[in-house]
């Protein structure tokens, strides 16, 4: 059974950094494809970035957000610094990407967390 879980989630005010982890198991990790994406009130969940082959982000989050993985650990990790309000989000992880997918959209991957909250205020 896989199983993602995400924590580190929290408040912060803008211009500030959180570390968000994701612990998995049940899947093959080391050779997979991670991502993390987002979804904020009333829009649609979209990636944000990506690891595995090459390592991608949307261009919003560029120089601001890094992500990561300890393949020894089966963990992802997302550092987000300089935070702005507009990142509020839940922050989802995601793991094995579906064939002929584009990472970035939603439903792309085949297993999600349950989501862990940031919220940013000004």
């Amino acid at each position: 059974q896989v199983q993602l879980v995400e924590s580190g989630g929290g408040s912060v005010q803008a211009g500030g950094s959180l570390r968000l982890s994701c612990a998995a198991s049940g899947i093959v990790f080391s050779s997979g494809i991670m991502a993390w994406f987002r979804q904020a009130p009333g829009k649609e969940r979209e990636g944000v970035a990506r690891i595995g082959g090459p390592t991608d982000y949307i261009e919003s989050v560029k120089g601001r957000f890094t992500i990561s993985r300890d393949n020894a650990k089966k963990m992802v990790f997302l550092q987000m610094n300089s935070l702005k309000p507009e990142d509020t989000a839940m922050y989802y992880c995601a793991a094995w990407l579906r064939a002929g997918r584009i990472w970035s959209d939603d439903g792309a991957f085949q297993f999600w967390g349950q989501g862990t909250q940031v919220t940013v205020s000004s």
